[in-house]
């Protein structure tokens, strides 16, 4: 199959449009690092969801090996097509779902009962993996139907965690609810991560903020930020 000279530069401007989305990004971040007084910037992790796994391929191309989806079904096909990239489950997960994302994904950011806790840990020994890192999704609000376990929750299911075999616990995951104080909502989680990690003996990462919240997570001490239009543009219609 050949390609036309008008689809090669549709995939250079692609191209460049991902790669000046990365660069302003990035400076963004360090900027906003550099006015909090860090010594150091949150990792980045592009949100990919809902653009094709072409564009993802061209990203790997600018050197991005991570990337983060929402939805399991999506993010397994790009998965399955694209095996040099990490791909990274940031939203919700179904119980009957654990036993497919445990096989594509490199980490879970959205646990956040046993019930799922356990079917991932099942899901990676059926899967013959290595161990799979999940962070701990919290809510603020304790309204769970957003998915996320109650601050008073995550002692609890950090010790279940830590009992399963399959499942290295790396820390906590926070989306402010609508109407609430960013800054106050990871704030509070950071200091629980940190508590965590004191009991645990070791770090606790938080993964906090996007593109509307990102100078008050990186100002709070976020460890991963999760950036999708910024970087990717607007989500193709269809």
């Amino acid at each position: 199959m050949t390609t036309s000279s008008a689809d090669t530069r549709s995939v250079d401007s692609r191209r460049e449009e991902l790669a000046a989305g990365l660069k302003e990004t990035r400076q963004l971040i360090e900027k906003l690092s550099h006015e909090a007084g860090r010594d150091t910037v949150p990792e980045l992790l592009p949100v990919t969801k809902f653009h094709p796994a072409e564009d993802i391929a061209l990203l790997a191309e600018l050197g991005i090996t991570d990337v983060a989806e929402n939805r399991e079904q999506e993010a397994r096909a790009k998965a399955e097509e694209l095996s040099d990239v990490h791909f990274h489950m940031i939203g919700q997960v179904q119980t009957k779902k654990a036993n497919h994302v445990a096989r594509w994904a490199h980490s879970v950011h959205s646990v956040d009962t046993e019930k799922l806790a356990v079917a991932l840990n099942r899901g990676v020994e059926n899967a013959g993996r290595d161990v799979l890192p999940v962070f701990i999704q919290v809510s603020f609000d304790g309204d769970t139907a957003r998915g996320g376990v109650p601050l008073d929750g995550v002692a609890e299911l950090a010790q279940i965690i830590e009992d399963l075999p399959n499942l290295d616990l790396r820390g906590l995951m926070v989306v402010p609810p609508l109407d609430t104080d960013a800054k106050e909502v990871f704030t509070t989680v950071r200091e629980l991560a940190n508590k965590l990690g004191e009991q645990l003996e070791r770090t606790m990462k938080l993964s906090a903020g996007m593109s509307a919240d990102l100078a008050d997570a990186i100002a709070s001490g976020t460890d991963i930020v999760r950036v999708g239009t910024g970087i990717m543009g607007a989500r193709p219609l269809g």
